[in-house]
């Protein structure tokens, strides 16, 4: 179980970081942000970025194996990772329309839950 809690709370982290680092992209679409200097957005993000850590630091507490969890660490960075990349994809689909993937960019998704794979072949 604190394996699945740990994995869901890495989902949220990952939405809030990506909200962080690339959401502030579409802010000029905004009215309220069209005007923000690069400060304003820096702080912006950053305040979002504290929420990914609400997440994250109790997701990796968790699941870590050394607090009770079925994670090694190098397990925990890679889900983080396979994690981060669906989120990024779901987020960019939602919200950048005119952004494509490619073939290539879907091979190296393959990849990367292939090393999901292997990093966990116990």
């Amino acid at each position: 179980m604190k394996g699945l809690y740990s994995v869901l709370l890495l989902v949220m982290s990952n939405a809030f970081m990506t909200l962080a680092w690339y959401g502030h992209l579409k802010f000029k679409q905004l009215k309220w942000f069209e005007n923000l200097g690069l400060l304003s957005i820096i702080l912006i993000s950053w305040g979002i970025a504290l929420f990914e850590y609400f997440f994250q630091v109790p997701a990796n507490r968790l699941g870590y194996k050394e607090y009770g969890g079925p994670f090694s660490l190098v397990e925990l960075k890679v889900l983080q990772e396979v994690i981060t990349l669906i989120v990024f994809m779901i987020f960019t689909f939602l919200f950048f329309k005119n952004e494509s993937f490619r073939w290539n960019h879907l091979v190296g998704f393959g990849f990367l839950v292939l090393a999901v794979y292997f990093i966990f072949k116990k």
